[in-house]
């Protein structure tokens, strides 16, 4: 288990370049399994997450190419079906909640697709329903082994279908839209998820020849075809990142830039942060957030009640963020509620904060008040351990803000989604190392 050492209460200053995004890659690396074509994929997180995709994907027989930094080529032209029957793949997608999304395209080309379940994060429930509900409605059989948890669904050949998704889940949708580019007929999708990262998809396959309307609205229209083709794609820059940095420029009273942070799909992002009290300018495509010398102050709404700040499926404010804003808010002036109406235990990483001498009050599994310092009361270092991604990174936070040394074990978690964090964050002024296997 790997260890980060944090000296806190530095200033940073610099620039920081964000990572490619890790909730695209999963669904963008995924759909090069419908192709018997080369795809080319660029800006590619250096993340485990990813990795292991990229390994499962190589252990079905897709030809695997590393370019450059973060561009990879993919041709799945000589597909091993046999290995979703080995206990190679069995343990491999057990580890990785992002093997589910395999199964669609898996489905829509080669008529079967199956996935142990999988595993990720420990934040609460993540229903699969969603995903094997869409594929059987467009006519695939479903089965399940209890034994394993092991899932399957088989079909001839898909069908074109209207539906209504229970909930406008983001991996769910781009699973069902895989499926359905070449089914026969038409498919629509009502309640569909609409975030950047699914337009991107969608984007792509149109490029590949899949016929998708509605892209950015929450009902797409899918006619089917008969196959899809080539094609060369760039993931946009990880929105949770940014988001986390400027949590992190604000935290450290520090005067930072994020480049190239594609501010038209940032969405919530920068206005949820401005209702925080913390700066932010727009410079051409980049984030500048100056040094608040003198704190950051919460807006309380108009008639001076409480903020609450609260999740919501997009355009709403993402729930990957919840868990930053509560670390930025133990340090601001005035009080803020947070309520994560997802996840039921992503909250559960407080006591930590608590440790540290932070003021927040967990109503119960998805609300959490806190009332902040306003600096007058610096976080204390201690020693935590990461329970999951987000939690991980407003820990990390947390450290680099308080005054001390501080010890983060299990730092995998973090490793999953951030990419050479130790070395980006010691190039702005950061003072951490990695001491792995303690």
């Amino acid at each position: 288990m790997g260890t980060f050492k944090i000296e806190g209460g530095h200033q940073l200053k610099g620039e920081i370049q964000p990572q490619g995004a890790k909730n695209e890659a999963l669904q963008i690396l995924c759909a090069v399994l419908l192709t018997p074509e080369v795809v080319t994929i660029n800006n590619i997180p250096d993340i485990i997450d990813v990795n292991k995709l990229i390994s499962l994907l190589k252990n079905l027989g897709v030809k695997v190419k590393h370019l450059s930094s973060g561009s990879y080529s993919f041709q799945a032209d000589d597909i091993n079906l046999d290995y979703l029957k080995s206990a190679n793949f069995k343990e491999e997608g057990r580890g990785l909640r992002g093997s589910i999304m395999i199964v669609g395209p898996l489905l829509a080309r080669f008529g079967k697709g199956y996935i142990p379940k999988p595993g990720g994060d420990k934040i609460g429930r993540r229903r699969l329903d969603t995903h094997f509900e869409g594929f059987i409605n467009l006519g695939a059989k479903f089965r399940y082994n209890r034994e394993e948890y092991f899932y399957g669904v088989e079909a001839d050949k898909l069908k074109g279908t209207d539906m209504l998704l229970d909930e406008a889940s983001v991996t769910g949708t781009a699973n069902i839209v895989m499926a359905a580019v070449l089914a026969e007929g038409t498919t629509t999708i009502y309640n569909a998820a609409c975030e950047p990262y699914l337009q991107q998809l969608c984007k792509m396959l149109n490029r590949m020849g899949a016929k998708i309307s509605g892209v950015g609205s929450n009902l797409l229209t899918i006619e089917g075809v008969d196959v899809l083709g080539g094609t060369a794609h760039r993931m946009l820059p990880d929105m949770i990142e940014i988001g986390s940095w400027i949590g992190l420029a604000a935290m450290t009273k520090s005067e930072l830039t994020i480049k190239n942070v594609s501010w038209d799909d940032l969405g919530q992002i920068p206005n949820v942060f401005a209702k925080l009290g913390i700066t932010l300018e727009r410079k051409g495509d980049d984030i500048y957030i100056p040094e608040h010398k003198d704190g950051y102050e919460i807006q309380n709404y108009i008639d001076g009640s409480i903020l609450t700040i609260a999740d919501a499926p997009w355009p709403g404010f993402t729930p990957d963020l919840l868990s930053i804003v509560l670390v930025v808010a133990t340090q601001a002036k005035g009080e803020v509620l947070v309520h994560q109406k997802m996840f039921e235990s992503r909250l559960f990483f407080v006591d930590k904060l608590i440790d540290m001498g932070a003021k927040i009050i967990l109503c119960d599994p998805h609300r959490a008040t806190v009332i902040g310092h306003d600096f007058k009361s610096q976080l204390k270092a201690t020693t935590m351990v990461s329970p999951d991604i987000r939690a991980g990174i407003s820990l990390l936070i947390a450290a680099l803000s308080a005054k001390g040394t501080s010890t983060i074990h299990n730092i995998e978690q973090i490793d999953r989604g951030y990419e050479h964090i130790v070395e980006r964050l010691k190039k702005i002024g950061a003072k951490i190392e990695r001491l792995d296997g303690n």
